[in-house]
Parts: C-alpha cells; sequence; structure tokens
C-alpha cells in the first residue's frame, strides 16, 4: 500500500500551515497522525465540539474548557509550543468571519510560534481567504498487493474455524475479486471480503456481481450514475457479429494489459433508434464479465453555475473507483447540445469529457450510443477519443430469424413451433424493437382469442405496424449516407 504517513511528513515537514483532508476513515486519520507524533517529535492535539482540545500522542484527559470554536482557536494561537492541532467535523463552522481570522492568524503564524492545522471531515471548504495557506491531502487506498494479502488473511480465519477445510476458489476468479475491491477503504475490502468466503467457504464467479454492487452503494453519492444489473448475455443480441468480433479481440487485452498494445478505450455506436444500440452496450459489460455504469445526463444538470460540471467529475471519478468496469452514455447527443438558454454549460459539459478521455488511465471502457451523429461535435469522435465507430442498421433476414427466437425463447415459446423464415419475410424494414413489440403484441391477441400464440398471430401484428423505417424513411437514408463511408458495420 502506499504509503501515506510518509505523504503526510512531507507535507507538515514543508511547514504548510492548514492541511484539508476529505475522507470516511476519521479513526485511521487520527491513528496515522498519532504515529506521526513520534516521527516529528511534536506533540498532536484533536480537537472535536464533543469532547474539545485533546492530546492523543499521550493519551491525556481533554480540555472540556476548549469545546467552543473560538476558544479552541484562540488557545491554540496562545500556544508556544509547536504542535499539530487535529480539527474534526470543523466544517460547519467555517462561515463565521471570528474564526476564518482566527484561523488565518494562527496560518500566518501570529502567535508565539508555528503550528498545523489539520481539517478531518467527510467534506470541507475552506474560504478563499485561507486558500493560500492551504493544501488537500488524500490518503492511499489500499493496491492489489494489499488486497490479495486481505483475502489470504480472511482465508485463513475462516480455516481455523471450519478445521480439515480450506477456502475454495481458482487463480482467475481471485484476480477478479482483487480488481473489484481496488478503490474501497480497508474496512470495507475486508468486510466485502468475509462476506463472500464466509457464505460457502468459497470464492466463486458468483460472488462477483454481489461485490460490484455493494462496491458501488459504498462509492454512491446519490449522483448520475446507475448500475445496470442486468448486463445482457451476448448471445441475447442478435446479429452485430462485426462489434462481437472487434470485441472479442480486445477483451484480453483491457482485462490484462499488454505494454506492446494500446487498452481499448471506448466505441461509439451509431444507429437507427430500437436498433440495438442499447442493448449492445449492456451485452459488452456482459461479455467481459465487468459491471455495467449508466450515466444519466439528465440527472447530472443542475441549474447553479458549475453544478452541472462538478456533477459529471463526481461520476466519472466514481467511474474510475469502480474500474475496470464498462461505462455506458446512451443517446449522448442530448447531453451536449446546446441551445440559445445554456449558459454555456453543454461546452462545459464537453470540455469535462473530453478532459477525461484524454487523460483517463483509470480502465474504463467507454460505450456511447447516438441516434443523431451530425449533432456530435468532432472533437468528441475523432480517433483518439474513441476507438471505432459501429453503425447498427436495421437487421436482415438471417437476424430477424435470430430475434424472433430470442424473444419466444425468453417467453417461454418454443422457436420451432413457428415458421421464423415467413416472419422474417414479413417484417423487412423492422427494427429488433419493433420485431420484440410484434411477440408482445401478438401474444395478447392470442389470449383475447384465447388460443396459443402461433405465426398468424405474429403475421397479423406485423401487418397492422408502421416500422420506423417507413415513417421516417427519409432521415433514415440520409443516416446511412452519412455512415456508408464513416463507419464500421456492426453487422
Amino acid at each position: 500500500m502506499p504509503d501515506s504517513i510518509h505523504d503526510i511528513e512531507t507535507l507538515v515537514r514543508s511547514r504548510v500551515p492548514i492541511i484539508l483532508i476529505e475522507t470516511a476513515e476519521e479513526r485511521r486519520t487520527v491513528d496515522l497522525f498519532r504515529q506521526l507524533a513520534i516521527r516529528l517529535g511534536q506533540p498532536v492535539m484533536r480537537w472535536s465540539v464533543a469532547s474539545g482540545l485533546q492530546r492523543i500522542d499521550l493519551d491525556l484527559e481533554p480540555q472540556t474548557h476548549a469545546r467552543e470554536p473560538a476558544q479552541a482557536l484562540a488557545q491554540i494561537r496562545a500556544t508556544g509550543t509547536q504542535g499539530i492541532y487535529l480539527m474534526l467535523d470543523f466544517h460547519p463552522y467555517l462561515e463565521d468571519p471570528a474564526h476564518i481570522r482566527l484561523i488565518r492568524e494562527i496560518a500566518l503564524g501570529y502567535g508565539k510560534s508555528s503550528h498545523t492545522l489539520v481539517f478531518i471531515s467527510h467534506r470541507c471548504e475552506l474560504p478563499e481567504e485561507l486558500h493560500p495557506l492551504s493544501a488537500r491531502f488524500s490518503l492511499s487506498l489500499p493496491d492489489d498487493t494489499q488486497i490479495k494479502r486481505w483475502v489470504h488473511e480472511e482465508a485463513s480465519s475462516w480455516a481455523k474455524a471450519h478445521p480439515g477445510k480450506k477456502v475454495k476458489t481458482d487463480e482467475t476468479t481471485l484476480a477478479q475479486l482483487i480488481n473489484h475491491l481496488v478503490g474501497l477503504t480497508e474496512p470495507d475490502v475486508r468486510r466485502l471480503i468475509r462476506k463472500s468466503v464466509y457464505d460457502d467457504g468459497a470464492i466463486t464467479d458468483a460472488d462477483l456481481p454481489q461485490v460490484s454492487q455493494a462496491k458501488y452503494r459504498l462509492l454512491d453519492q446519490g449522483g448520475a450514475l446507475s448500475f445496470e444489473l442486468d448486463t445482457a448475455a451476448f448471445s441475447d443480441v442478435g446479429g452485430l457479429t462485426a462489434l462481437k468480433r472487434w470485441l472479442e479481440q480486445r477483451r484480453r487485452a483491457f482485462l490484462e494489459p499488454d505494454p506492446a498494445l494500446d487498452s481499448p478505450r471506448g466505441i461509439l455506436l451509431v444507429g437507427v433508434q430500437g436498433g440495438g444500440k442499447s442493448l449492445a452496450a449492456k451485452a459488452v459489460a456482459g461479455l467481459w464479465g465487468l459491471p455495467l455504469l449508466r450515466l444519466d445526463f439528465g440527472t447530472l444538470y443542475n441549474k447553479f453555475f458549475g453544478e452541472t460540471e462538478r456533477n459529471l467529475r463526481k461520476s466519472l471519478d466514481t467511474a474510475a473507483a469502480m474500474s475496470p468496469c464498462v461505462l455506458w452514455v446512451d443517446e449522448i447527443e442530448k447531453a451536449i447540445a446546446s441551445g440559445d438558454y445554456d449558459s454555456g454549460t453543454s461546452k462545459r459539459v464537453l470540455g469535462t469529457l473530453l478532459t477525461w478521455l484524454a487523460e483517463r488511465d483509470a480502465p474504463v471502457f467507454l460505450v456511447a450510443t447516438a441516434n443523431r451523429i451530425d449533432q456530435l461535435p468532432p472533437e468528441l469522435i475523432r480517433k483518439g477519443r474513441m476507438d471505432e465507430i459501429f453503425f447498427v442498421d436495421l437487421p436482415d433476414a438471417d437476424v430477424r430469424r435470430q430475434i424472433f427466437e430470442i424473444h419466444l425463447d425468453k417467453r417461454g415459446l418454443s422457436a420451432s413451433d413457428f415458421d421464423l423464415n415467413v416472419l422474417a419475410d414479413h417484417s423487412e424494414g423492422f427494427s429488433g424493437a419493433e420485431i420484440e413489440q410484434a411477440v408482445v403484441a401478438g401474444l395478447y391477441l392470442a389470449r383475447e382469442q384465447q388460443a396459443s400464440l402461433d405465426t398468424r398471430h405474429l403475421l397479423t401484428e406485423l401487418e397492422q405496424t408502421r416500422p420506423l423505417s417507413i415513417v421516417m424513411s427519409e432521415p433514415l437514408e440520409a443516416l446511412r449516407r452519412w455512415a456508408r463511408d464513416r463507419t464500421v458495420s456492426a453487422n
């Protein structure tokens, strides 16, 4: 694990008077400073509004007379010996001008000696006048080596409690579990390991989705990301053979990085509405065995200046912490389309997204879908940002047969009882979504007639439907002309 105490020591020795640490691991942070007191030979005091000031390197009794923020700051300023002061959950008191002035005087050394103020909270924003005197610090999270050691420790504990037994797993599954746990704190990592092991004494593929979902719940801050549980198996997608082959070629390079190969970064799926772009995006995660996160730009936008970009950065940080994963952005053109009353928000969102695409190093594979490619800026779709642009066209006869078979099987019906060739011929111009709806409507018709669903019911529904390829024939043909020489066919 990266040496947090060494990094903190370096920061303190550089004489930064104010340090901000945003963390949920208060106990671990306080313990690190208790260890640091021995290295530096400086006293370390902890303050909270509940107990006042207390010297923790000697475990002295708290000074309850200094519980009020102004009293504590005044006492720190008047103290003549150098020291480190851990201010726990001080953020509610940073709006008081008197407190701000006392902090500033302490930081500028107006007292008898220099002090280091360390503000520790789940979230903390300093007033602007204190920014030049401060530095932020983030605690390091466990790396894969540390997590692997904890897995062995928890497995040994389970084996001691169950004499004669050992935890069963294999190297591939163990490596995937470790990857899923990177980005969490030690208590959370150990708890999820124990849950995986203690259920059945084994770490199996069945544990991985549960670990991913639990990790997402720990990281989720109620933002624009959602965790997609139903990642369709790629066999549930009819056609798209070229896309499937492309993904299969790059699967290993993404999951097991090779220095000789550039890691896959993402793809853009363009095509007809209902053609299967969203299902294909889900299936990428299913094919690669990765968690799928969906970024909802409708939830992302906020009326306050700068909040939308902040929400986007937070969502992208969460995706990085969930890595390796697939990040799905549906109808991306709607996220960055600007209007007369946009106030520049869409441009700033685009800038934030482009920066992330260029600089990210976490294994997050982006799958973006779009219906209106003409609304996308060229800087988003150029090579280097996206690995490839695939065009998802309407399914041909062979693929339509597959789609009918898939949706009949999903509903417990045997495809061999239907004339799939006739159905494929009569559904020319239908998208995958429209074929599914024909099956659904056919079931309602059959129930109305108190009969079992057959080919006749499906043909009736197909004949009564005007697919999008007819209703929107001109825009569709224009899209096909655009894609002919600019994209790669997904079929």
